[in-house]
């Protein structure tokens, strides 16, 4: 396979590898060793690290692309490691400072994240102490640092969403991570005890959403951090979810074109039901494809620009990715309920796709009740409903 994607190329020889890990990732509960140090081997986990510390600055479309492909081999092990990249997107809009204290001494640091705005803090000089029980960071098992969420008063008294950076010293890992889907990625719970988090390490999610953070503008010639944190952040779920899709087309072909009905001795494979299904399924995958691919290739116009995007576009960039892994789900479904009874034996690949797929439709970000809710306002002209997020 021939890709204009150098980052594409060297991750598509270590695939068959990480593919074999599948059932270890799945049984461990999270990415296994073997697999991180496959994707750090090829400077996967710099991608969105600015040049400044090694990082490659590649754009939102080459990223995708590799996930997306990564994901076909271990659902669980792109999700993780895709937000581990991400997260370094993220990290490149807070203080000189903080930046220095990641990447300064260790440039290959990673961050995981529990960003829902579940921490407690209490003010103190110079920052807050921060408490609390964070759960869903994935790849916390292979990261340095973490990102957590919680809400702060602003000098008017409103509580404002905010992010904090702690070091790995800074919380514990509860081995709580008993999921369904995506099992290998290893999304257990952050429990941190009065933690203190100076202000350089923390900023408001607005501010990294409008280009107010204290990284903003820090590299003017990249072409990826003129841009809010959150599409950067997302971006994976999305392409996991497309990633899984492509890979259920080969895996119920291959699966069908040999079987035979246990009773009767015809031939599956050739029977038009199951040929229409494929068929059907396989158009939807393509047009997911094409519908993401526009869409982050959008975002990277942006960014070439130095354009920052409108309210609406990113309410389109959000809602459209959602509505792709909707569309990637469907087909899964599709292909997964004529796929016969030993799909269901763990063994069997299609299961295992079957429940990453449901996974990367269960974010909040790619929730599409949500998301057509969010749509559905800005098309009208009506003001955004604050709880939906």
């Amino acid at each position: 396979m021939k890709t204009s994607n150098p980052m594409l190329e060297k991750l598509l020889p270590i695939l068959p590898l990480i593919a074999a890990n599948a059932a270890q990732a799945e049984s461990e509960r999270k990415v296994p060793d073997e697999n991180i140090r496959l994707l750090k081997s090829i400077g996967m986990h710099r991608v969105f690290q600015p040049k400044k510390f090694g990082g490659l600055e590649i754009s939102l479309p080459e990223f995708t692309d590799c996930v997306a492909a990564l994901a076909g081999a271990c659902g669980g092990t792109a999700w993780a490691f895709s937000l581990l990249c991400t997260h370094s997107h993220q990290i490149a809009m807070f203080s000189p400072k903080l930046q220095q204290e990641i990447w300064g001494d260790n440039p290959d640091a990673t961050a995981s994240s529990s960003i829902a705005p579940f921490g407690r803090i209490e003010e103190a000089e110079g920052g807050v102490y921060l408490s609390g029980e964070m759960g869903w960071s994935s790849g916390c098992d292979h990261a340095e640092w973490a990102i957590v969420g919680f809400r702060r008063k602003n000098a008017d008294g409103e509580l404002i969403y905010s992010f904090g950076v702690i070091p790995r010293s800074d919380y514990e890992i509860r081995d709580d991570w008993f999921a369904v889907g995506m099992r290998g990625s290893g999304s257990k719970t952050l429990v941190i005890k009065n933690a203190f988090v100076p202000n350089h390490r923390i900023e408001a999610a607005q501010d990294m959403m409008h280009g107010r953070s204290a990284g903003f503008g820090l590299y003017p010639d990249s072409n990826i951090f003129y841009s809010p944190y959150r599409p950067y952040f997302a971006c994976g779920f999305a392409a996991i979810s497309l990633g899984v899709a492509e890979r259920m087309l080969v895996a119920f072909k291959e699966k069908t074109q040999n079987r035979v009905r246990a009773y009767t001795g015809a031939s599956v494979g050739t029977a038009t039901p199951a040929l229409m299904r494929l068929a059907e399924s396989t158009h939807q995958v393509a047009a997911a494809r094409a519908f993401l691919e526009k869409t982050w290739q959008e975002h990277a116009e942006h960014g070439r620009k130095h354009q920052y995007p409108s309210h609406e576009t990113l309410t389109f960039w959000r809602t459209n990715q959602a509505y792709a892994v909707k569309m990637c789900i469907e087909s899964v479904d599709r292909l997964f309920s004529a796929a016969g009874a030993t799909s269901w034996m763990e063994s069997n690949e299609i299961q295992r796709l079957f429940r990453d797929s449901h996974m990367t439709g269960a974010h909040a970000y790619t929730d599409y009740d949500v998301c057509a809710q969010i749509l559905g306002r800005e098309l009208m002209g009506l003001e955004p409903d604050p709880t939906m997020v």
